[in-house]
């Protein structure tokens, strides 16, 4: 394991554990990835992020063979590997069942553009149709809902973030569930958001562009 192996994975565990922190995995739920030169280190299945060392992480090929580590990836791998396949910009996943965007995604409602830190996702968030965990159709379902974006939802499950970074795709992952929060806040008002026009979503998305090293 060479010394920036080591840093990621330990980078890995921060996030893990920072998300768990805040709520974001409960459960032991969603998972948190990053590129690295012939594939991608994962977080393992089953184990508690408080509980997560460095080592534990997977190290997988580009294919979802396991090139180094002792417990079984994350079930979600596929999903993982068919997002840096068609995204070569994507350094770092962050999957989450953060409870507010969760919720919208069990109701198969997507975010609209109605504040402009939305941008940070890249535009209106989607809900992807429905897909069994841990299935190719899910992972397609995932690689379509991030065209253009940098976060999705997939229905009766949870959230998907990618970033250039960790860091990155931290960050987005729990701004959608800031907006989520927001969103459910005034559906339950009674009250619908008035939602930006292209044009200046555009104009802040731009602004956006360089925001936390974001590609």
């Amino acid at each position: 394991m060479n010394e920036r192996q080591l840093e990621l994975r330990n980078e890995i565990v921060a996030v893990s554990r920072a998300l768990d922190d805040a709520g974001l995995v409960p459960s032991k739920s969603g998972n948190v990835s990053c590129r690295v030169a012939g594939g991608f280190l994962i977080t393992p299945s089953g184990v508690p992020y408080q509980q997560l060392q460095p080592g534990q992480v997977v190290a997988l090929d580009a294919s979802g063979a396991v090139v180094q580590g002792g417990l079984r990836p994350s079930s979600e791998w596929p999903m993982h590997a068919a997002i840096y396949a068609h995204r070569p910009e994507v350094a770092a996943i962050v999957h989450t069942h953060s409870p507010r965007a969760t919720a919208l995604a069990c109701a198969q409602l997507g975010i609209p553009a109605f504040h402009y830190m939305i941008a940070l996702a890249g535009g209106a968030i989607r809900c992807m149709p429905y897909a069994t965990f841990g299935t190719d159709e899910l992972a397609g379902n995932a690689v379509c809902g991030l065209e253009g974006r940098r976060a999705v939802l997939l229905a009766n499950h949870g959230v998907v973030a990618v970033g250039a970074s960790l860091r990155d795709a931290h960050a987005v992952a729990f701004e959608v569930e800031n907006l989520a929060s927001q969103y459910l806040d005034l559906k339950s008002a009674g009250l619908d958001p008035v939602v930006l026009d292209d044009a200046e979503l555009a104009r802040v998305i731009a602004k956006f562009a360089d925001y936390g090293r974001l590609g």
